[in-house]
C-alpha cells in the first residue's frame, strides 16, 4: 500500500498550509482567549474552497476527495483549532448529508451556497439529557399540513451562533424510538428559533457553540432531509463522515495561555507538540480568476511570490470555478465503515 501522498495532494497541502501559516496563525491566541467567531478568516478560506473540498463544482464544492478534505482540516487545526473545528462541521456535519440525502432542489438552496462559503451551517444533535444516545432525542415535531412545529431545545452546538442554517434532528414519532427521528432544516430568521445562551469550554473558544431554542417553530415539510423516521440513520451515517475531519485535528499552538493544561502541551488539543515548526511565510495564496484552471494555480502559487487579496476579490473571481480543484487523477475514499460502538465528537 502507498500511503505518499500523490504531486497534486503536496500542492494542495503546501497551499493550504501557505495559506493557514498566513491568514490563520496570527488571530489563534485572539480567538481562543476572545471567542469572537472567525468570519473574515472564513470567508478567506471559502475563496480558497475551503468550504466545500469533497462536493462536486456542480454543487459549489472544489471537487476534490476525502484524502484532500482531511489534508485541509490538519493544516488549518495545526495553526488553530477553533477554524479547524468550524471548516470541519461545515465540510462534514453540514454540506454532506446533504450533498447525500438532499433533493435537486434542496441542494441548490441550503448546498450550493454553503459549500462556497456564503452562508453558514451546523448540526443540531446534541441535547442537554441526549449526548452519545441519540434515541433519547426530546426535541418534537408535530406535522401540521405542509409544516412541521418544533418544540425543544439543542446544546452544544458548533457554529451555532453564526450559522444560516442548520440539519436539527427531532422526534416525531416518539413511540417508534429511534425510527421516529426526522432530520429538519432549519434557516436563521424562523420565526420561533433563536440561539441560546453560548456554552464556556475550556479550549476551542470561538466556535460559537451555542444552545438553539424552538418554540412553536414552523418548518416547511420541503425542508425535511430523506424520508420522514430516516433521521437517526442520516445523523449516525453524518458521524461516521465526521470522523475524516475530527482525525484530522493536529495539535496547534492556539491554546489559551489561561488552558489548565498548559503545562502539559501534548494532552491539550490546541497545543503544539515539540518539533512542529513550520517556517514563516508572506501571505500566500490569492483567488483563483475565471481563465486560471485550479491545476495551473496550484502550481503557479509555488513559484512565485503570494499576496493577500481576498479583501478585494470579486464574486466572478471566486465562484465561476473551484479554486483548490485539479481535473486529474481524482478518486474517492470509501465511505467508513459503520460501527455499532460509536459516541459522538464532543460539541456536535
Amino acid at each position: 500500500m502507498n500511503l505518499e501522498l500523490t504531486e497534486e495532494q503536496r500542492l494542495l497541502q503546501k497551499t493550504v498550509r501557505e495559506f493557514a501559516e498566513s491568514e490563520v496563525k496570527p488571530l489563534a491566541k485572539e480567538l481562543d482567549e476572545t471567542g469572537r467567531f472567525p468570519r473574515d478568516t472564513f470567508k478567506k478560506a471559502a475563496e480558497l474552497g475551503l468550504t466545500g473540498v469533497a462536493f462536486p463544482e456542480a454543487e459549489g464544492g472544489a471537487g476534490f476527495d476525502h484524502i484532500a478534505y482531511s489534508i485541509v482540516i490538519e493544516e488549518i487545526s495545526r495553526c488553530c483549532a477553533s477554524t479547524g473545528v468550524i471548516l470541519s462541521v461545515q465540510n462534514s456535519l453540514y454540506c454532506d448529508p446533504i450533498h447525500r440525502f438532499g433533493t435537486e432542489e434542496q441542494k441548490k438552496k441550503f448546498l450550493l451556497p454553503f459549500a462556497r462559503g456564503e452562508k453558514i451551517g451546523c448540526y443540531a444533535l446534541t441535547e442537554p439529557q441526549a449526548g452519545s444516545n441519540a434515541a433519547a432525542l426530546q426535541t418534537k415535531a408535530v406535522k401540521k399540513r405542509d409544516k412541521y412545529v418544533i418544540n425543544g431545545t439543542k446544546a452544544w452546538i458548533t457554529n451555532g451562533g453564526a450559522a444560516d442554517a442548520g440539519i436539527v434532528y427531532v422526534n416525531t414519532e416518539p413511540a417508534k424510538g429511534e425510527k421516529g427521528i426526522t432530520a429538519l432544516v432549519v434557516e436563521k430568521g424562523t420565526p420561533g428559533f433563536k440561539v441560546g445562551k453560548e456554552e464556556k469550554k475550556l479550549g476551542i473558544n470561538a466556535t460559537a457553540c451555542c444552545e438553539l431554542v424552538f418554540t412553536d417553530c414552523e418548518v416547511p415539510s420541503s425542508n425535511r432531509i430523506g424520508n420522514e423516521g430516516e433521521g437517526y440513520k442520516i445523523a449516525l451515517s453524518t458521524l461516521d463522515g465526521g470522523r475524516i475531519g475530527s482525525r484530522s485535528f493536529k495539535p496547534s499552538s492556539s491554546c489559551s495561555p489561561t488552558c489548565p493544561r498548559k503545562s502539559t502541551p501534548r494532552a491539550c488539543s490546541s497545543a503544539r507538540p515539540p518539533g512542529n515548526k513550520t517556517p514563516e511565510r508572506a501571505s500566500a495564496w490569492t483567488p483563483l480568476s475565471p481563465n486560471c484552471s485550479p491545476a495551473k494555480w496550484l502550481r503557479g502559487s509555488l513559484t512565485k511570490p503570494f499576496k493577500s487579496t481576498a479583501a478585494t476579490a470579486t464574486a466572478a473571481n471566486t465562484r465561476s470555478s473551484a479554486p483548490i480543484a485539479t481535473r486529474a487523477s481524482r478518486k474517492s475514499t470509501k465511505a467508513p465503515a459503520k460501527s455499532s460502538a460509536w459516541s459522538f465528537p464532543p460539541g456536535f
